[in-house]
């Protein structure tokens, strides 16, 4: 991998999607054209895969009784089976960390990864060294599923199963909510970090960097720089310090047994999956105060993958030759035996071991870095199959690293002092992994949904007023309109409030309109000083309204914030020839700053945005403009006609953050005119780019070289990109206008409707 350090701590948070096929395979697309721009990831998640796409899973889901169900499944924890045998008698722990790791992939950078679809059935992550034998528990799950069929999907099911063990074994849960749609094809869009497969990695646009021929998977290392160095850091936007690795590696990075360098890992991953100190500790102490870690045997004599195993395996992986394959020869991560006396009791008997004894590293049976107390007299640990039989507890290099890092030592000796007050915190703490990426509370299903709101659920106060009507907006459009706010300004301002909505953990959008409050007032890509005033102006009209209703009328700023926006787009709209009326639903509250987490709504700040052809040099990007582009489109769950209409609107509106002229390709600035497209499509100039760095453009008349208009990457790739191209031409042709006016208007409520799961189906 690359470790030339950048210019500044900031990295790109998008490198791209593997490129490359398997060893033997023959080349793809993306071998011969690297720098093709998959389009196609806009477009997946197609209907046609989806066996249930005309389901309503919410309805289903609600009409199952909950608690036979849940006693149906704590029937199968303890129900062993000969083919996978329970260690101790209890599928419990290893549902724990089949749960955990379904929610555990989630990062806070871009919203990708966690529970919410049910990832884990799918490469890669089905296939990764780090969910070995996830295959197994899914497979002891099937009964249940199938069972319920429909109405429950695999993603609710894993994470619910997780909750039932923990409960069998003694812990009060937090609460638990449903409404996790399963997906139906593997996920493309996500970029995991570098990839080595036989010695070589594969990174962005396929290109290959060396590796060790010798390496496994899990010791290759996404950190960028040395120790030593000011830029060390993991790369972004990943958040798993390797490949294959949910987390971290337990026996310290790459491998070295460094409990100091381990804590450094730890806090990094966990921080970029959104836990703080105390729900990182919380998490690792009490998820390992259950069960085993596996580790008999050597991990070359293990199988392939589920991804890779043979036909007649029947999507199960890793199979083991080794005895009888499983129970007392299992082998899942290398590291073997387990942390406290009662694996299947939730106790605090792991941080009071872990700190009554001093450790010293051993070797497991498969060679893995393991710990043992010094101390002969201490606790002994039952075999998980054999009665009768006893071994020495164990930790792993990262539960060390608990003990010798300081900060995590103070969270450690709290927890030791007040149990309770860990089982609160791990319940928490569990309950935040497991649902993080679901989005507001609102999309929660079933009885047991906790009552309080939480930070990190983005809490928006509950509707308590009666909305406006049809002739209250027309009256409020016409209001806004007269106030003397420019088109260009309203519609700017609708959308820096809906825009950064990210459909990958629900995230963002335009309810709350936390778009007045910080962080998002001052990100320079919203025109702060427009939208200032905007704000302003609007609030003077929100509260002249508001105080002349009779009853319990009102209209929210958030709504007024996008009202202005769809008043403006009718406007633009008309005066270029065609009249439209832009759909608008009245419903949005105003949350407050006190239920708003900076430090977490500062990760939706745009470090590039093509819609508003903005780009932060000082970042020191290591990926094309587009490329991230495209990434951003496809968090706004836009097709490749919607991104591309939009694009061409915003142009002709006027929408650069810098109110620069990049893409305006046209005389009219803030009239919805398909200009943009005419120009892009014609072949009366020539596009050249302005330096070395072909990040701008002038665009010279053919015959007087004359430059007429200036562009950047985001402006030609709708031009250059054969799949982009054929959607403007559409625009761009004579019959086209009216066409893109109405496409546009379509896209645009689309996204200002992201984020209204109180009226929107459930999808």
């Amino acid at each position: 991998m690359d470790n030339n350090p950048p210019n500044t701590p900031a990295q790109c948070p998008f490198r791209g999607t593997r490129v490359g096929g398997a060893l033997g395979s023959k080349p793809q697309t993306d071998d011969w054209w690297p720098n093709r721009l998959q389009v196609e990831l806009l477009h997946q998640n197609s209907p046609q895969a989806n066996p249930l796409r005309d389901f309503n899973y919410k309805k289903a889901f609600e009409k199952i009784d909950f608690e036979q169900l849940k006693k149906d499944i704590k029937i199968l924890l303890t129900d062993s089976k000969d083919w996978w045998p329970a260690d101790y008698g209890n599928y419990g722990p290893q549902m724990i960390r089949m749960a955990w790791h379904s929610a555990g992939t989630y990062r806070i950078a871009d919203g990708r990864g966690g529970a919410s679809r049910g990832m884990q059935r799918f490469a890669p992550i089905n296939s990764w060294w780090d969910n070995g034998n996830t295959d197994k528990s899914r497979r002891l799950l099937w009964p249940i599923k199938q069972k319920y069929g429909a109405a429950l999907s695999w993603a609710d099911l894993m994470i619910l199963v997780g909750n039932c063990a923990l409960e069998i074994m003694g812990l009060k849960t937090f609460g638990y909510g449903g409404g996790r749609i399963d997906a139906w094809e593997a996920d493309r869009a996500t970029y995991w970090g570098p990839e080595f497969w036989n010695g070589q990695a594969f990174g962005e646009n396929g290109k290959q960097h060396e590796g060790h021929p010798d390496e496994m998977v899990t010791r290759t290392i996404r950190w960028v720089g040395e120790p030593k160095d000011e830029y060390y850091d993991l790369e972004n936007p990943v958040a798993a310090s390797h490949q294959a690795l949910i987390y971290v590696d337990p026996e310290g990075p790459g491998g070295n047994g460094d409990p100091i360098a381990s804590a450094r890992d730890i806090r990094e991953t966990f921080a970029r999956m959104a836990m703080n100190d105390e729900e990182t500790v919380a998490l690792i102490a009490g998820g390992h105060a259950f069960g085993k870690s596996h580790g008999m045997v050597a991990p070359d004599k293990i199988g392939p993958a589920p991804e890779g195993a043979p036909i007649q395996a029947m999507g199960l992986g890793w199979q083991n030759p080794e005895g009888t394959g499983f129970a007392e020869y299992t082998m899942t991560n290398g590291i073997e035996g387990s942390w406290t006396p009662n694996p299947t009791q939730w106790d605090n008997s792991y941080l009071e071991n872990l700190f009554k004894y001093e450790w010293e590293k051993t070797k497991s049976p498969a060679g893995a870095v393991q710990w043992q107390p010094r101390d002969p007299s201490a606790p002994k640990t039952p075999d998980a199959h054999k009665s009768g039989v006893e071994h020495s507890l164990m930790m792993m290099t990262s539960d060390i690293a608990l003990k010798e890092d300081s900060a995590y030592r103070k969270v450690c000796q709290r927890f030791l002092d007040d149990f309770d007050y860990f089982s609160d915190t791990f319940a928490r703490a569990w309950y935040k992994l497991t649902h993080r990426d679901m989005g507001p509370k609102v999309r929660y299903l079933g009885p047991e949904v906790a009552e309080e709101d939480l930070p990190w659920q983005d809490p928006i106060p509950a509707l308590d007023h009666e909305v406006i009507d049809d002739a209250d907006i027309s009256s409020l459009k016409d209001k806004i309109l007269a106030s003397g706010l420019s088109v260009s300004a309203l519609v700017s301002a609708a959308w820096a409030s809906a825009s950064n909505y990210r459909d990958s953990d629900k995230r963002g959008g335009a309810n709350g309109a936390r778009v007045r409050l910080a962080p998002q007032k001052d990100w320079e890509v919203n025109r702060p000083q427009e939208l200032s005033q905007v704000l302003s102006t609007l609030e003077e009209i929100q509260s002249e309204f508001n105080g002349t209703q009779s009853g319990n009328k009102k209209v929210s700023l958030a709504d007024l914030i996008v009202l202005g926006g769809c008043a403006a787009v009718e406007k633009a709209a008309k005066d270029a020839g065609v009249d439209v009326s832009v759909p608008f639903t009245p419903g949005r509250m105003d949350t407050t700053q006190e239920l708003t987490d900076v430090e977490s709504f500062e990760w939706l700040k745009p470090v590039s945005d093509g819609f508003r052809n903005y780009h932060n040099e000082a970042v020191g990007y290591k990926v094309k403009a587009e490329r991230i582009f495209l990434d951003r489109a496809q968090l706004l769950t836009l097709t490749a006609p919607e991104w591309t209409v939009l694009v061409g609107g915003l142009r002709a509106l006027d929408q650069n953050w810098d109110r620069s002229k990049h893409g305006i390709f046209t005389d009219r600035p803030g009239v919805l005119t398909n200009d943009f497209f005419c120009v892009l499509t014609s072949m009366d100039y020539e596009w050249k780019p302005t330096d070395d760095s072909e990040m701008l453009f002038n665009i010279c008349d053919r015959k007087t070289g004359e430059t007429k208009f200036t562009a950047t990457r985001c402006d030609l790739i709708f031009g250059s990109n054969a799949e982009l191209r054929q959607v403007a031409e559409v625009y761009g042709a004579d019959d086209g206008h009216e066409r893109m006016v109405k496409d546009f208007v379509v896209a645009w409520n689309k996204v200002m409707m992201l984020d209204r799961f109180d009226v929107c189906a459930q999808v």
